[in-house]
């Protein structure tokens, strides 16, 4: 087997903007991929890392428009044998668009979008297997694990700021497929509950809606069809939030089909019993202008999802 090759990256000042909320600590672990946590550790202790121009404990949760100095560090980067061949060949087989500043892939549920907290390796450690020449990927944004449909990749720092950059001023336009159970009432066509994200007694990440101190959060709802047992909707988040869309879904008393995290005992039973083993939300449309360019890039629905349609009792009775 090929050992990791060991790579010298410079000192880079990064702005929050989607990893507002995040403990200083974990953003770290993650953004320096091959770094040891002692090293990061020991990069906070002595005031390496500054947010702000300011030291900060590990225990600070970043905000947006923070700017981060990520100070110089080794890393050891995983080889292509590292990854599974066949991981490697799956999310390669994924890849919709690439040229020499972005790369699109069609994520498959169950996949992470990047390694850590108990994953060996993510969608971004593959495509730096894929692509050891390909000059530096980074994740212009990210989706859940269980989620499905389109990410968008950098190559390179100049495009992962122009991303961002898009991100943070909402000029990228993002449309999810999504299940629910019931009849979404088509009167209902926005979500506008504040959101905060906490940890509960058993250290789950979760997201809650909170009026008092959550941050501003809407989703766009159009109902594409509708039974009494299950309705198709497209999503449209007009915010960034964690779990947005699954939790605006839950605050409406539709929970998404499948869901673990936010639907009840009873919904997740139903799935079950109808055998549907996935979340049912889908990234399915992104736009984004890069380099003066307009670009939009759609992925189509997965047969698991449109399986789930129909075991859930929709079909050619659902109302258009």
């Amino acid at each position: 087997m090929t050992k990791p090759s060991t790579v010298a990256h410079g000192v880079r000042h990064v702005e929050v903007s989607a990893d507002a909320g995040q403990r200083i600590d974990n953003y770290l672990i993650r953004t320096l991929a091959g770094v040891p946590r002692s090293r990061v550790y020991r990069m906070l202790r002595a005031g390496e890392v500054r947010v702000n121009r300011q030291r900060v404990r590990p225990d600070y949760r970043l905000k947006a428009g923070d700017r981060v100095r990520v100070p110089p560090w080794h890393a050891d980067v995983r080889a292509p044998d590292q990854v599974p061949h066949s991981a490697l060949e799956r999310i390669a087989s994924q890849v919709i668009h690439e040229d020499e500043r972005l790369i699109v892939v069609d994520k498959p549920a169950g996949l992470a979008v990047h390694g850590g907290s108990g994953v060996a390796f993510g969608m971004i450690e593959a495509l730096r297997a894929i692509y050891p020449r390909g000059g530096r990927l980074e994740l212009a944004h990210r989706i859940d694990r269980d989620t499905s449909g389109l990410v968008l990749v950098a190559r390179g720092r100049a495009a992962l700021v122009e991303l961002h950059d898009a991100f943070r001023e909402r000029r990228v336009a993002k449309s999810y497929a999504v299940l629910v159970y019931g009849r979404w009432q088509r009167k209902l066509r926005n979500v506008q509950s504040p959101l905060t994200r906490y940890v509960t007694a058993g250290g789950e990440r979760r997201v809650r809606v909170d009026a008092d101190s959550g941050k501003p959060a809407r989703t766009d709802f159009e109902v594409v069809a509708a039974t009494e047992a299950v309705s198709w909707l497209t999503a449209v988040p007009q915010t960034g939030r964690t779990h947005q869309i699954r939790v605006h879904c839950r605050q409406a008393q539709h929970a998404i089909v499948g869901d673990e995290k936010y639907a009840s005992d009873v919904e997740l039973d139903r799935a079950r019993a109808a055998g549907i083993k996935r979340l049912c939300l889908h990234a399915a449309t992104i736009g984004v202008v890069l380099d003066g360019r307009k670009w939009k890039f759609e992925s189509p629905i997965p047969a698991a999802f449109t399986d789930a349609w129909r075991a859930l009792g929709g079909g050619a009775d659902s109302t258009r």
